[in-house]
């Protein structure tokens, strides 16, 4: 035993932690820690040992560290609250229908870039609680169903922010504020009232601790919304059921048109009387009055702007709100409820929501720097939020064709933010969830293809509505790189079909083109560089799908399209640029351009010159070798760059000269002096990008997390490896940032990451091993990890500058095939 280490635990007084490293305990049991806590003599001397347990003839720590944090304790959902990470910290469970979370500001829709999320760290007041948002998302929309508990005289408006009282919104403090998976709880100053929050999947709970002797009262905004515009509401109801059951809806006309979303409510006593009110300003036809003089009079009320305000007798004990949600009708969203919240029993919802998360996210055991850790656990959770569940309890669910369909045999989900996910985040929930989810993704897809009226797979869907947000057709590599791994709980001949028919749709994207000429044409899409190069890895995975299916003929049609990128990669320039549709090249070009009629989609030629993951030995060839590749990352890398030069550019965050952490397309580039066959120059970048761009801390996320892209970019990377290009079943080494993790298999297996020798001034790894035998290349193999086992790293202060650098050592590339 030659590294023993005492020191006093910080929570516990008297109790004091050994760890065991090295020598005969590191063989036998790794790393971990005994903790001796002495209570008072007349107890004697009680001694606790941290749990282990016993995996493949090795031991290991449990998710209760010796720190105390499990992995639940671990997650801080206020990370990414600050500037431009876009998350709520709000209840929710994972691939929840309901996210309920503070709403802190409304603002008009070209203002409301900042509350994409609803919530905005800096702020004062909140304006109430509603039962959607988005994490992470670039754009917006939700914010549905709006509630707010009010002591003493009711507002009708929100009010505002510089102006207490003047309307419903309340002042509110941080130190009141606590929040952790599946529960939120605030206290609403101006009113006095004690907020608390849970969920179910499609049930949000709320608990109000009234002053004693106020009046109370709950207020429901339907005109409320995130990225709001006068208009937006195009209908809705509230009718009061003779059982006290609230119900309604309401079609909004925002990223998703013609989105329908129902609701029920009930609350846990009485209501006395109610108010229901349209706000909506005169119009020159309402058609004939609603039944009922006063606003309390009427039972229900349809309009297009809604408030509604509930009261009740001053009571000593809390009142307890559930309201569920359908995408499909009123008598679904309360069937929901009784399905999933039958009675009012807030702590009984909060403990079954926090038991879901202490199992999703102990599915990864990490051991590593508490801040680290903390960074860790937030960042699964973060990915484990969508794609959300978007189907009533019996299967019910609104496809893009905004008709009602039902899901046989598998659950419908939706938020698909492709463009993002496909790099890391579903490729994660192939490690980490059963493949049932999996499943649950690619029979979505390829239900909404058949639903929609196009005829195509969805591009950025959310409740079943394509909004046609970004570009490429990347449901392709999600279901091609399921299909690639040996998920198969679909039909891959309906799958391919689908595959092909949303690549060869000419209409979108100017595919058309695309499939005359080999690329896009600049004179006819201000995009066009990026979709070429876009389109032709999705092609090179529909490719790959077809080859595994036998299908000769579209395998090689696709892989002939899968070399597109070279028809838009200029080797006099050597960069990715526009061409026109005459073939020439456009003149003069500036390889740092960026927004309209650039060429590139949300970055420029610095960033998508090296997005050809299916073939980056292809790309150092046109280039002239591997040095000159590593120059270019290099000089990217290392650019001086004023950021006013992407002040008109959307969703540009996190630089690093010309590289962009806050956007996807720069999410693989570390991983590329790989490909060159110097994988300690990815070592080197990857410790720079990680010190720089993630921290447990309000700000700690320099870009929107983008439904769990960031945060799955960084618990790979943590692990020390990524999925450069999905569907090749292959993942690109990089270097660990834990001192050790296990991952639990969907197939039950336990496949362990360790790091020895890691420290700050160690960032290089000097070796490698897989299962005992030293690794010689710098990829892991899917089937590799799936087969359980331990990846171990050695690291050091000084690259190792012998390992991987031969080509047969390094990934995949259509170029150089092994």
């Amino acid at each position: 035993m030659n590294d023993i280490k005492a020191y006093t635990h910080p929570h516990v007084r008297g109790c004091s932690t050994v760890r065991l490293k090295g020598g005969i305990s590191q063989m036998i049991f790794g790393s971990f820690d005994f903790r001796f806590c002495r209570y008072p003599a007349r107890f004697g001397i009680v001694v606790v040992f941290v749990a282990i347990v016993l995996l493949g003839g090795g031991c290991w720590l449990t998710a209760q560290t010796a720190e105390g944090a499990s992995a639940y304790q671990s997650v801080d959902p206020f990370i990414g609250t600050g500037p431009e990470g876009h998350t709520f910290p709000g209840a929710t469970v994972p691939f929840g229908m309901v996210q309920l979370s503070p709403d802190t500001q409304i603002r008009p829709f070209k203002q409301s870039y900042k509350w994409a999320a609803g919530y905005r760290y800096e702020d004062s007041t909140i304006l109430g609680f509603s039962h959607t948002h988005f994490s992470g998302a670039g754009h917006s929309d939700l914010g549905d169903m709006l509630i707010q508990p009010i002591a003493g005289e009711v507002r009708l408006e929100p009010g505002d922010v510089e102006h207490p009282k003047s309307g419903y919104r309340s002042r509110f403090s941080h130190s009141s504020e606590k929040a952790e998976p599946g529960y939120y709880a605030v206290t609403l100053e101006d009113y006095g009232v004690r907020a608390e929050l849970t969920a179910t999947t499609r049930v949000g709970v709320h608990r109000y601790t009234y002053p004693t002797g106020a009046a109370e009262h709950v207020l429901m905004d339907l005109r409320s919304s995130i990225y709001n515009y006068e208009g937006k509401v195009l209908w809705s109801r509230i009718r009061i059921r003779p059982d006290g059951t609230i119900t309604g809806m309401r079609e909004t006309r925002g990223w998703a048109p013609g989105r329908q979303l129902y609701f029920a409510m009930r609350f846990s006593r009485p209501v006395i009387s109610h108010e229901l009110y349209d706000r909506e300003p005169p119009v020159e036809y309402r058609g004939f009055a609603t039944p009922g003089v006063t606003p309390g009079d009427k039972q229900a009320l349809e309009g297009r702007g809604l408030v509604a305000v509930f009261d009740f007798s001053p009571n000593a004990s809390p009142l307890v709100v559930k309201a569920a949600l359908s995408p499909t009708s009123e008598e679904n969203a309360i069937a929901n409820m009784n399905a999933e919240v039958p009675g009012f029993a807030f702590d009984e919802v909060r403990r079954a929501a926090h038991g879901t998360w202490e199992k999703a996210l102990s599915v990864i055991n990490i051991d590593a720097a508490p801040a680290m850790r903390k960074n860790l656990y937030t960042a699964l959770y973060h990915a484990l939020l969508a794609p959300s569940t978007a189907m009533d309890i019996d299967g019910s669910y609104r496809g893009p064709d905004n008709q009602v369909h039902k899901a046989d045999g598998f659950h419908f989900v939706s938020s698909f933010s492709l463009w993002d996910t496909y790099r890391a985040e579903q490729p994660l929930m192939t490690l980490i969830e059963p493949e049932s989810r999996t499943t649950d993704v690619v029979r979505s897809l390829l239900e909404s293809q058949k639903e929609s009226p196009f005829g195509i797979l969805p591009v950025w869907q959310f409740q079943g509505i394509e909004t046609w947000c970004m570009i490429g057709y990347h449901a392709v590599p999600e279901i091609a790189d399921a299909y690639m791994k040996g998920i198969r709980g679909f039909d891959p001949e309906q799958a391919l079909q689908a595959m092909v028919a949303s690549a060869t749709y000419g209409p979108y994207g100017h595919l058309d083109e695309y499939m005359k000429l080999g690329y896009v044409p600049i004179d006819h899409d201000g995009e066009s560089v990026s979709k070429t190069m876009e389109y032709a890895y999705d092609d090179w995975t529909i490719s790959r799908m077809a080859a595994a299916m036998g299908h000769k003929e579209i395998a090689e049609a696709f892989a002939k399209r899968a070399q597109n990128w070279r028809n838009v990669f200029h080797q006099k320039s050597g960069f990715a640029q526009p061409r026109y549709a005459n073939g020439s090249w456009r003149e003069p070009f500036d390889p740092a351009r960026a927004g309209a009629d650039s060429g590139f989609t949300e970055g420029n030629s610095w960033q998508y010159s090296w997005y050809q993951p299916q073939d980056e030995a292809g790309l150092i060839q046109m280039l002239g070798g591997d040095q000159q590749l590593v120059s270019k990352l290099d000089a990217m890398f290392d650019a001086k760059v004023d950021p006013k030069q992407y002040a008109d550019v959307e969703d540009i965050a996190g630089m690093i000269g010309q590289y962009i952490h806050g956007n996807e397309p720069s999410h693989h580039l570390a991983y590329l002096y790989n490909y060159a066959g110097q994988p300690w120059r990815t070592q080197e970048r990857l410790q720079q990008i990680v010190e720089s761009q993630y921290r447990p801390a309000i700000d700690g996320l320099v870009g929107n997390d983008d439904l769990g892209q960031m945060s799955a970019w960084l618990v790979f990377t943590s692990l020390g490896f990524y999925p450069v290009a999905p569907g090749s079943n292959e993942y690109v080494i990089g270097r660990p940032f834990v001192n050790r993790a296990a991952l639990t298999l969907p197939n039950g297996k336990m496949f362990r990451i360790t790091a020895e020798g890691m420290s700050p001034e160690n960032r290089y790894v000097t070796n490698i091993s897989l299962n005992g035998r030293p690794l010689d290349r710098s990829y892991l193999r899917h089937e590799e990890i799936m087969r359980g086992g331990e990846l171990h790293f050695v690291m050091g202060p000084t690259p190792n500058q012998t390992w991987a650098v031969k080509p047969s050592s390094r990934p995949f590339s259509l170029s150089a095939q092994r």
